[in-house]
């Protein structure tokens, strides 16, 4: 009483202290004025204590803003059940990782999200948490709307409220991919342990682990093996040339392989068939490496002869099929790990049986070491050139890109190079003789296909090649021998686009929550004279992998900047904001700053009214270069929008080191957004993402009216797609602005 009784007194000293700044007239109070003085002092007491109420409401709800966003944007699920195990409450992460709207997992008995193999023991441990007061864990397989099911490691406590209530409270998140590392985990040290020897030592070549097999192999303990050099094991017999061209074939291709003479801990000399695999960190420097090697010494020299007669063909010395089969078991692993795909280039000499019959086998086998040596010499290091048999060779292609275009385009490359090397003239026994081959090429990406069905595959596109005419590359898929063609037709036009001045640019309106036009984008066109327009999905692609990408980047720069100066000089367009978007070939320029301020400089325009776009990938490569370009043009006032923002990596330590004005949401997810409540939570969440980093949220790709109804419900920014206006040309765009 005495607190709340002095802050009273305060209120009322200030109230006084106030009245009397402002003394009334005529001296001394008579009683009416006397009650009339108290009143005032009431009332401005009163008013004091209502805006104290006031700015506390205000840091309440400020309090209560910022406790949400954290609720909702944990880096976990969390969930609070009824003592009926139904669902009270879920943050947004929660919802997300159970792919389904909110507000439609309320009051859904949690069961239903339980794989049906674990309900029971979910039932066990939901009755011993609501039974105990102290925090518990448990693993659980749950299920996604999708109808994938997910690891998820749960931390549940036990609420007791004052009206005598139960409920528990969860803490969840999706360990799928630990349990699938573990899993590995568990396969490496099963064949860590396996028959053949195994060593690994860091990138000093300083043994760091070897296993039971290489004990009993070498006669070396693991003890007397760990911190000691592969050299332990030298027998003398090789000397610094074979050891250089070792380390120079791994240095280079991160793989060796052969036949080497070692010595065990007995002094005796022994045979090996060894292995050796670099293992590389992500930026791609070697961190360790792994040799595996089995005793080939029974009788040594024989032993090693056997092992290459059976993994050799004798004529040509290249790998046969047996090698061909056990590299590319390696090869499909490597795939399914690094997300890139490879290719099998089936290779058959065309006429071949009429030069056996008509020259002899003697000039056949001549050709045929021939073709083996020109494929060696036209292969990239790393590739396997083999021979099946016959006049048959197989090319196996690794590490091609990750996209399957690209791939595609990278194999038909290698294939072309090997049907040209082919092709040329070779000399037998003083006579210049002529040969072809018929390529057939199959893709492969990780283990999507068995290796005999991959073998089919560029055998039977083979003999399409040869159906064809012969002296022809052709893929077992259709679609990607269409996909070249196209790609080469294609790529000659691009080359004379810009010359030829068929590139032009087409301008999409962009609006605010009142359809007031605010903006614009530019958008590419490529008017064809035969195939008319192109849109830019059809060709950007094929002008950043040749380069073309940066002439085109810098007219769309130069064309935009004087359409902006153009537009200066209307009323309906002069204040307009024009976006560009800039690919990662033109950023990496060490002179894009350089040309953006000239672009500005020559046409004078305002910088303020120019926008670029740069999407979340771009960002990932070279982050510190890619900032210090957009400060220094931040500086001169152009702004900077992330677009396609949810479909990359999304990264909030991104958000926080870029200098962005805006988050541009894909329109994949304003498609399916009144269909997909996933899609819906996940705008949701970019918006109060923006909201919360002080950054505009545009949503492209709006079509119709609920769309746009459910973005201004949440508090998008500003909006482009059909349902305003389609993508126009300049004149038809400034007409369409006049009359909006």
């Amino acid at each position: 009483m005495s607190k709340k009784r002095s802050g009273q007194d305060q209120l009322r000293t200030k109230a006084e202290t106030q009245l009397v700044r402002n003394p009334e007239k005529g001296g001394t109070l008579r009683p009416v004025e006397e009650i009339l003085h108290e009143l005032q002092v009431y009332q401005v007491e009163l008013e004091m204590q209502n805006e104290e109420l006031r700015q506390a409401q205000i840091e309440l709800e400020q309090s209560r803003d910022r406790y949400i966003d954290l609720y909702d944007f944990a880096p976990v699920g969390y969930l609070t059940l009824t003592n009926e195990s139904l669902v009270a409450e879920v943050n947004l992460i929660g919802a997300a990782l159970f792919g389904i709207e909110r507000k439609k997992l309320l009051l859904r008995h949690f069961t239903h999200f339980v794989a049906e193999e674990d309900i029971s023991r979910w039932d066990r441990f939901f009755v011993s948490v609501l039974q105990h007061d102290e925090r518990q864990i448990c693993e659980l397989v749950l299920k996604h709307s999708n109808g994938q099911n997910f690891h998820a490691h749960l931390d549940c406590l036990h609420i007791k409220a004052g009206n005598g209530g139960h409920s528990v409270r969860i803490a969840f998140n999706d360990i799928s991919e630990q349990k699938h590392a573990e899993e590995a985990l568990r396969i490496a040290a099963i064949a860590f342990e396996s028959q053949e020897g195994i060593m690994v030592t860091d990138a000093n070549g300083v043994i760091q682990r070897v296993n039971n097999a290489f004990t009993r192999l070498t006669g070396y303990r693991a003890e007397e093996a760990v911190g000691k050099t592969p050299a332990l094991l030298s027998s003398g017999r090789h000397d610094k040339d074979f050891y250089q061209c070792m380390w120079t074939t791994l240095n280079e291709q991160s793989y060796w392989q052969g036949e080497i003479w070692n010595k065990r801990k007995n002094g005796k000399i022994y045979a090996d068939w060894l292995t050796i695999t670099a293992v590389t960190a992500s930026d791609g420097h070697i961190t360790h490496y792994v040799g595996t090697f089995s005793d080939i010494t029974s009788n040594p020299e024989s032993s090693a002869e056997i092992h290459r007669l059976a993994y050799y063909d004798l004529l040509t010395q290249l790998p046969n099929r047996r090698m061909l089969l056990d590299r590319l078991r390696q090869v499909l692993a490597a795939s399914n790990r690094s997300k890139h795909y490879g290719a099998l280039l089936f290779l058959d000499l065309d006429n071949f049986k009429n030069l056996n019959d008509t020259r002899g086998h003697y000039v056949g086998d001549l050709l045929l070491v021939e073709i083996a040596h020109r494929l060696n010499a036209n292969v990239r290091e790393g590739d396997t050139v083999t021979r099946l048999g016959g006049d048959e060779f197989v090319l196996m292609l690794e590490n091609l890109s990750d996209n399957i275009q690209e791939a595609a385009i990278q194999a038909g490359l290698i294939g072309e190079k090997i049907r040209e090397a082919v092709a040329g003239p070779f000399v037998a026994q003083g006579l210049e003789l002529w040969t072809t081959a018929s390529i057939g090429v199959s893709l492969f990406y990780g283990h999507e296909a068995s290796i005999d069905e991959l073998l089919k595959y560029s055998d039977f596109a083979m003999y399409h090649a040869k159906k064809e005419g012969r002296n022809n590359v052709r893929f077992f898929d259709p679609e990607m021998q269409a996909t070249l063609v196209e790609r080469s037709a294609l790529e000659s036009d691009l080359r004379h686009a810009l010359g030829r001045k068929q590139l032009r640019l087409y301008y999409q309106i962009q609006v605010d929550s009142k359809r007031r036009a605010i903006g614009a984008e530019a958008l590419l066109r490529w008017v064809h004279p035969e195939r008319g327009l192109i849109l830019p999905e059809q060709f950007i692609p094929l002008a950043e992998k040749t380069g073309l990408i940066v002439p085109i980047g810098l007219w769309v720069l130069q064309t935009a900047c004087a359409q902006l100066r153009v537009w200066a000089d209307n009323p309906a367009t002069s204040n307009l904001q024009l976006s560009l978007n800039a690919s990662a070939l033109e950023l990496r320029q060490p002179d894009f700053v350089e040309q953006v301020q000239q672009a500005i400089s020559t046409t004078g325009i305002n910088p303020a009214l120019l926008k670029i776009e740069l999407t979340e990938s771009l960002l990932v490569d070279n982050l510190s270069d890619t900032v210090a370009k957009m400060n220094a043009l931040k500086a001169l006032g152009i702004s900077f929008s992330m677009d396609d923002f949810g479909t990359a990596y999304s990264s909030l330590a991104y958000l926080k080191q870029l200098p962005l004005d805006q988050l541009k949401i894909d329109q994949s997810f304003i498609r399916d957004l009144n269909d997909n409540s996933s899609n819906a939570a996940l705008v949701q969440a970019i918006i109060l993402m923006g909201r919360t980093f002080g950054l505009n949220v545009i949503a492209e790709g709006v079509e119709v009216e609920t769309q746009l109804d459910f973005l201004n419900l949440h508090g998008c920014h500003a909006y482009q797609g059909y349902l305003f206006s389609r993508p126009l040309p300049q004149e038809e765009f400034e007409k369409f602005i006049a009359q909006v």
